[in-house]
Formats: C-alpha cells, structure tokens, sequence
C-alpha cells in the first residue's frame, strides 16, 4: 500500500520529468486578492499567469496546493463531517500549461500516471465532458482507447470557474469506482449525476479558453491553457482501498485522538454506518474534528487569526463547529488542541510552517476553545432554564427575543 507521502511525491516527480516546474503551495491567504477569502484551488497563485498579465520564466508547473474550501462561492462546510469526501481543507495536486501544451497532452498525461505510474485499473475509471466539447470526448476515445460508453457528457458540471469572474472553461473529469459496497447506484451515468458515494471525482481538468469579465460574459483568453486539480485526499483513498477519505493514514492520527479522548470506537464499515444513526452521528462527529483540526491548524499558520468579519470570521466559525460536535462526543474533554498537535507531528515534513508556528497554533485553539466552551455552557444553561419555565407554563414554543439572544451573545 502507498503511503500518503509516496502519492504525492510520485505526482509530482512524474510531472517534473515531463518538464513541468515543481511549484510550492502558496499562502493559504491569496496575496493582492480581495475577490477570493482563501486559495480553493491550485490554479489561484497561477491566475495573472492565465489571464496573461505575467509571465513567468517556464509554462508548465506541477504543485501540491493548500486549499480552503469554507465561505463564498466554494463552501463544502455543512456537508464536511457526513459525506465520503468533503473537506474544509484539502491538498489540491495539480498539473498546469500556460499557453504550452493543450487537451491532447493534458489527456495523455492524466491517464498515464493513474493508469502507469498508480496503476490503477482502467475499468476503475470513468470520464466526463461538457456536452459542448466533442473534442476532449473524441480525445480520450481515440487518442487513450477509453469505450465510448465510459465517457457522459454533462452541462454545469463540466463547466468551471474559480469564482463570479476570472478564468473559467470546459472541463474534463475522472471518477474512480469504489465499487459495491460503497453505494447502491450501479448505473456509473446515474450514480456520478446524482454524486454518488461510490462514484468519486478525482480529477478535474479544465481547459481553460476565457475570461469571464462580468457574470455570463467570456472573453477568450490570449492563449488557451490547462489548469488540472486532483483531490489528494480522494485519490489517497482510492490508491488505499478506503471508502472514505476519512478512513486514510491522512486522518488516522487525529481520529486515533478523538476515539481515546472519547473512549468510544472509530467504525469505518459503510453499512454500519447507514444503519445505525447513532454510531453515524458519532463517527460524523470525530470526522468534523479531524477536518477541522486540520483546516484550523493551517490557516493559522498562515496568518489568519481568529475574528468577527471576513477570514477571520470563518475561521472562528470552523473553530466553533469543531469545538459544538467535540460536545458531542464528551462534555469533560477538550477535543480540538490535541488532535492539532498530531496534525503539526504528522504533516511538518511536508509543510513545515506547522512546526515553524506550532505554539502560537496550539496557545491560539486553546484560548478560544476555553472562551467559547465558557460561551457554550452558559448559553446552553440560560436555554435550559428557559425551557423548564416554558414548560411550567404549558408553553411549546421559544421567542424570539430568547432565539436571538441564543444566537447573538452566545454564538
């Protein structure tokens, strides 16, 4: 079995002996930037690239990227936690053309290194294209052997931006069958349409051709470009044989955290899982903190600090989130600091601005853990004794005066 750290460096040595330019990630906080709250891709540091407003000394790179997916047009909070495959943060490994190679190698390459370098079997794999592009469609039938009946055809799907405007295009992606057991769908069409657990994007490869300079209006880019993102977390899982992203070494160590802390197992079996609500519930809840602790642990390493607008309020928001469903699991433990402790211990070798920052990560969770937790528990308090008056008086509903002092005093 490939260890997390051997998948990425297989990508991203594969790339570099195809003569793209190993790039670091970029601040999780984009420089000179206000239209994004955080990087949600790895095409955001290159974006001058693609619009043609810089030039860099190569025009082709390869990079693992830190990405925030949390606020904005890109918010997979609510679902973080309850699904195989949504996360706050994510590492977002990616192969990029500016102005070089088109959809012919940007094909090529894709399926060589999954199929070759990772060597995942080919009827494991399935493909989408706009319902426009006959081109990328007749490149992977003709050019990469893949049977017509393996490659749909989809709209807003297979149609990406980075935001309300910027670079945007057609895109082509790959989904990896987890098979059986990890849904019911066996129609591949139907189980990717309806986002199935089973059928899970991969990869995306947008080929990038405009410029959306206001809402529906695109303008062609100077030259057209590839901008790829394959999530790292998912095809971890899959090279791993997991169902769930969650159920990876990339989270093993903080959910070995949690289930101590909370003297309760951590169940991995897809079926339990659906059966049984409570052991759901409680698995969902050590998934939101190993999430988190990581989203959290990152973006305070890379300067966002914890506050009442913009970044800073999404990231108290992550933090709260986290710090509601460790409650979940225990009323007497503290959740959040230790588990980003074995993030910081398991991921520093790679990104070591977590070690570089490890006490003032740690000292920040901490005090607004403590802060929040105080919050919590008089909040909780006041609509406990609310609720008994309520009742006293055969009442069933709460004001509204009550809901909104819940909310704003008490978060």
């Amino acid at each position: 079995m490939m260890k997390s750290s051997e998948i990425r460096s297989t990508f991203i040595n594969y790339y570099k002996k195809n003569g793209h330019t190993h790039v670091p990630s970029s601040n999780l906080i984009p420089e000179n930037d206000n239209t994004l709250l955080f990087a949600n891709s790895g095409m955001v540091q290159f974006k001058n690239s693609f619009l043609g407003l810089e030039k860099r000394d190569y025009v082709r790179a390869v990079s693992s990227q830190k990405c925030i997916r949390a606020g904005g047009k890109h918010n997979d909070l609510d679902n973080v936690g309850f699904t195989a495959r949504h996360h706050t943060f994510f590492e977002m490994l990616g192969n990029f053309s500016f102005g070089d190679y088109f959809k012919k190698d940007a094909i090529h390459y894709a399926w060589d290194v999954l199929t070759n370098e990772f060597q995942i079997p080919k009827d494991k794999l399935y493909v989408t294209c706009h319902i426009s592009d006959d081109e990328a469609a007749d490149i992977w039938h003709r050019q990469e052997g893949i049977p017509k009946d393996r490659i749909f055809r989809f709209d807003k799907d297979n149609f990406w931006r980075m935001g309300d405007i910027g670079p945007c295009g057609p895109c082509t992606e790959i989904f990896y069958d987890h098979g059986a057991r990890a849904g019911k769908e066996s129609d591949p069409f139907k189980g990717i349409a309806a986002g199935e657990d089973r059928y899970v994007e991969i990869w995306n490869q947008v080929f990038m051709q405009y410029d959306e300079t206001s809402p529906g209006v695109l303008k062609p880019l100077p030259k057209p470009s590839v901008d790829t993102g394959m999530g790292f977390e998912r095809l971890v899982a899959a090279l791993q044989g997991q169902f769930s992203n969650y159920d990876t070494e990339l989270f093993a160590p903080m959910l070995d955290v949690a289930s101590k802390i909370a003297k309760l197992d951590y169940v991995t079996d897809p079926e339990v899982l659906r059966s049984q609500k409570d052991i759901f519930e409680r698995v969902s809840a050590m998934r939101v903190l190993a999430d988190h602790c990581r989203a959290v642990s990152f973006l305070l390493a890379d300067g966002a600090l914890p506050s009442n607008e913009g970044r800073g309020y999404v990231l108290r928001r992550i933090m709260r989130r986290a710090i509601r469903y460790g409650r979940k699991l225990s009323t007497q433990s503290s959740f959040l600091t230790p588990m980003s402790e074995s993030l910081i211990s398991h991921m520093s070798d790679f990104y070591p601005e977590l070690s570089t920052r490890k006490n003032h990560i740690l000292s920040t969770i901490k005090d607004e853990e403590n802060r929040f937790l105080q919050t919590l528990d008089n909040g909780t308090g006041i609509l406990q004794d609310e609720i008994k008056k309520l009742k006293s008086q055969n009442q069933k509903s709460v004001s509204g005066e009550t809901l909104f002092k819940m909310y704003d005093t008490y978060g």
